[in-house]
């Protein structure tokens, strides 16, 4: 089983955004890599192209004047993505603004092969010069969705494009390629199921967005599902309240206990039996809104819809692939925990085992999932949606601290 595992630092004022893999594990299937993006870019020179050489996809760039990055944030709040329905509230990125620049195809070139993840992934810099015209087109696709103009990335908005999202697609394809190759002519191939597991507010929902869309534009058919879709509703987590009284760590929403397993069963091999045309289901999606932000499952008639033959299912969550630990070792940390950890017993049937590629991304500290989890209730109440209050932030995230 092949895992990307991704190592993200937190911004800081004086330093780049850097998108990093950590070397964590000794499995030859783990692609890892470590980068600095203030380091010196210029050890990747451009052997392969004379100036006059031309790109096809050059002439589509926008020619819009706008300068992105610009006196605004990384991702546009008036953006696409900004308005998905399910999704309730703007996502906000952590990248400071940097003047902007415009970078000429051949830097551009350079800079993609400077990346992290590249020869980590397998991609050689001859490759990246065939493949050229997709790069750009990729980049296109996502500048168009999140309202950037291509011509003028700042740096962090360039390292995000193609040094993360694009080398990480790619990646996703080498894995689907590989999982459609074990089966026949003629022969039902479900869809690859793809774990993303990362704390929370460190970028993945973003991610897993980014490359759904990329999916959908070059004609595959993709679905996206979060941990979050299976929530207990909201009689169910009052039952397990009850259950479990004094145990803040089961009060409301998010640890092991406070999901609904069967459905995730139900809905994950639903998916990988959308093999052909004509085939179709709905996703189970949450409401975090719902009684004053401590949630409710969404009416089904507000579910989106999906339909084969599925390629492939991008399945996210902060404690995918968590696995329970020693009893004492958990007493130690908190008595409280011992329940939690029991809960994990039941996840690896209900949610592991059906992920046969892993990305993994890990941040430099932990704390800063507080933070980012309470910026995301804080950003919801701003809007005029029901959220959690800090306090309940603290108390549903508290064993992490």
């Amino acid at each position: 089983m092949a895992t990307l595992n991704l190592f993200s630092q937190p911004w800081q004022p004086t330093i780049s955004p850097s998108f990093c893999c950590s070397n964590t594990n000794n499995n030859n299937n783990v692609v890892y890599a470590y980068h600095n993006h203030n380091s010196n870019s210029n050890n990747s020179k451009l052997h392969l192209f004379s100036n006059s050489r031309q790109f096809s996809v050059l002439s589509q760039l926008s020619t819009n004047s706008s300068k992105s990055g610009s006196g605004s944030s990384w991702l546009q709040n008036s953006s696409f993505v900004a308005g998905i329905e399910y999704r309730k509230r703007p996502l906000y990125s952590v990248f400071p603004t940097k003047p902007a620049q415009v970078s000429s195809v051949e830097d551009l070139y350079e800079f993609i092969c400077s990346g992290p993840l590249l020869d980590k992934i397998g991609i050689t810099q001859e490759q990246v010069a065939e493949s050229i015209d997709n790069w750009l087109l990729y980049g296109r696709y996502l500048c168009r969705l999140f309202q950037l103009n291509e011509l003028y990335l700042t740096e962090p908005q360039k390292a995000r494009i193609y040094h993360y999202y694009v080398p990480v697609f790619l990646w996703c394809e080498q894995q689907i390629a590989e999982h459609q190759s074990k089966f026949k002519d003629g022969e039902d191939i479900p869809p690859l199921v793809i774990g993303f597991s990362a704390p929370q507010g460190c970028g993945k929902t973003t991610l897993v967005f980014a490359l759904d869309y990329l999916f959908e534009v070059i004609g595959r058919k993709s679905a996206t599902v979060s941990i979050d879709d299976f929530y207990l509703t909201a009689e169910g987590q009052n039952k397990l309240r009850e259950a479990n009284p004094g145990n803040a760590l089961l009060e409301l929403r998010g640890n092991a206990g406070s999901h609904d397993l069967a459905l995730s069963v139900e809905t994950l091999l639903a998916l990988t039996k959308l093999t052909r045309e004509g085939m179709k289901m709905k996703l189970p999606r949450y409401d975090k809104s719902a009684f004053n932000g401590r949630g409710d499952r969404a009416d089904p008639s507000r579910w989106p819809e999906v339909e084969g033959p599925m390629t492939v299912v991008l399945f996210e969550g902060w404690m995918l692939g968590f696995k329970p630990l020693p009893v004492e070792a958990v007493k130690v940390v908190d008595p409280q925990l011992e329940t939690v950890n029991k809960n994990l017993e039941a996840y690896y049937d209900a949610w592991d085992k059906y992920i046969k590629s892993w990305i993994v991304i890990k941040i430099k500290d932990p704390n800063c999932v507080f933070q980012w989890r309470l910026q995301a209730e804080i950003a919801m109440r701003e809007a005029g949606n029901p959220g959690m209050t800090d306090d309940e932030v603290c108390c549903s995230h508290g064993f992490l601290f």
